[in-house]
Order: structure tokens, then sequence, then C-alpha cells
């Protein structure tokens, strides 16, 4: 009988500590300085993040990318995830405040204290300055409301239990920085606000980024091909930093050939952002240790 109970109350402590150590983890007030934000830089870090990309409509042109009712679906190898609404809506983030959305792209939590699925990039949004966030805030505040319900994503079991992505955080979520780089500018927006790798490296088996593979190359999500290996050991090494920074503008290979698949919409986001940052994403690619592509799974 003793034996049972010290069964029971070490069960209990495992399970105790189990719990507070899958616990989300937030800023805090003390945390966050209320930074004021700028329209036209929000639009930059926009455009630049992707977010059309994800929470418009699939396949939206014009005006129709800043509709943001989510609903796009994702199938992954753990289920397929579906975008949520972040429009200016109630149905949407029109209750968040500054610091709600830094805990969602720093920390992958929600206002109501649950975890994200890193299908949602926050894994490389967490490396964003405060600036970005507040200004990210400022310009979402300015788009048009969209009343559309989020739809539950399908997952299988074990991994529809959102408890369990406090472990996989430990494992995987930093803000420290990938490579090492001459280009600091470019780091940020390649590794953070750009979120490359998220496609760009495989995956291993619990869906965490290889970094010992950084940037070369990956299946496609989509299940056609691979995603191209960016490093200078790849497809890009005889191309230039003006190379890089043209076809991130235009959609244009030095070959005349134009870009296809998902990196249609990344053009369509980076032809807006400065000509600056475009020369900055490719000062950091070609600064890149030179990996062969990545061996397919």
């Amino acid at each position: 009988m003793r034996l049972r109970t010290k069964a029971v109350i070490g069960a209990s402590l495992i399970g105790l500590a189990l719990w507070v150590l899958s616990a989300p983890k937030t800023l805090s007030r003390n945390d966050w300085q209320d930074v004021a934000g700028n329209v036209e830089r929000g639009e930059q870090v926009f455009n630049i993040g992707g977010c059309a990309s994800c929470h418009m409509e699939k396949g939206a042109k014009g005006d129709a990318r800043l509709l943001l009712g989510g609903g796009q679906a994702f199938e992954t190898q753990f289920g397929t995830f579906y975008a949520p609404n972040i429009s200016s809506s109630e149905s949407g983030i029109s209750s968040w405040n500054a610091l709600d959305l830094a805990n969602a792209l720093l920390k992958g939590v929600s206002p109501e204290q649950t975890h994200y699925y890193p299908a949602f990039p926050y894994s490389s949004y967490t490396r964003l300055s405060q600036q970005d966030i507040a200004d990210l805030k400022l310009f979402l505040d300015t788009l048009p409301q969209v009343d559309k319900a989020n739809q539950p994503h399908d997952l299988p079991f074990p991994f529809n239990i959102r408890r369990s992505l406090g472990f996989w955080k430990l494992l995987f979520l930093s803000d420290a920085p990938i490579a090492e780089n001459y280009e600091p500018r470019g780091q940020y927006l390649v590794e953070g606000l750009g979120h490359c790798a998220e496609c760009h490296t495989p995956r291993n088996l619990l869906g965490g980024l290889d970094t010992a593979r950084w940037l070369a190359g990956a299946p496609n999500p989509e299940g056609k091909g691979r995603i191209p290996n960016l490093t200078p050991g790849g497809g890009l090494a005889e191309w230039s930093v003006e190379d890089i920074a043209y076809y991130l503008e235009t959609g244009f290979t030095p070959d005349f050939d134009t870009a296809g698949s998902t990196m249609v919409e990344v053009i369509e986001n980076l032809s807006q952002a400065a000509p600056e940052d475009r020369l900055a994403i490719a000062r950091y690619l070609k600064g890149l240790p030179a990996l062969a592509d990545a061996p397919k799974p």
C-alpha cells in the first residue's frame, strides 16, 4: 500500500512538472515597450512577412489580397491546417493590442493563452523587433474587416493536443541567429521576417528545422518537386548579388526564366520591398556556407 501511494505521488509530481513545462510562455506588460508605430513601415513589414499569402483567399489579386479572412488549407504530414482570420473584424483580431500580436509572433501564443501550431511560422517570426511588430499592428488595423469564422484544424491524435506544443517549443523555438553572416539586415529579413527557411530548409521527424542544412532545399509541401537550395552550393551558385535582387523584384532569372509555384507569391510580396532590403537578402544568401542540396527524405 505504501509503495502504491509513493507511485501515485511520483506520477502526480511528474504530471505536474510536465504541465508546467508545457505551459504557454508569454511576454508580460513589463517586457513590452509602448513603441510608436508607423503605417508606412508597417506595410513594408506586412509585405516582406508575406502575411497576405496565407491569410487572403487563395489566388486573390489586387485589393482582394488585403481581405485577410483566412480559410486557406495547408496539408502537412501532421494534418490539415486552416489559416485564421486576421482582419480588423470581431471575427479576426480587432480586439488585439500590440502585446497580443507580439505574443503571437514571438511566442506562438494566443490572447486566450493557448499554443499556436508552427504552421504559423512563429519559429522564424520570434526574431522580429518590437518596432516592426508595432508598425505591423498599426497597418493591420487599417485593413478591411472580413466577417468570417475561423475553420478548426483537422488534425489526428496526438497532434490535436495543443498543450504538447510546449515541449516542441522547448526543442525548437529560439530567437538566436542561425548563420554567421556579415549582412545583419539580410540576416534579419531571411531568418526572421521573410521566414525563408520555413520552405527552403528540411525538417526533422518532429517538424523542427534541420539547421545543419540551413536553406539547402527541402521537399515541396504541395507535394510536387523540390524547394531549391538557396546556399552558394545550389542553383544560385552562379548568380550575382544583383541577379538575386533582380529576381526578387521581377521574378526573372539570369537565364530569362520566370518564378513558378509558390515563389510567385513571394515575388509578389518582395517586389514591394525597398530595393536596399532585396539587396540585403541577396548579400546574406551569397554569404552563406555552400551546402549540397539536402537529400530527399
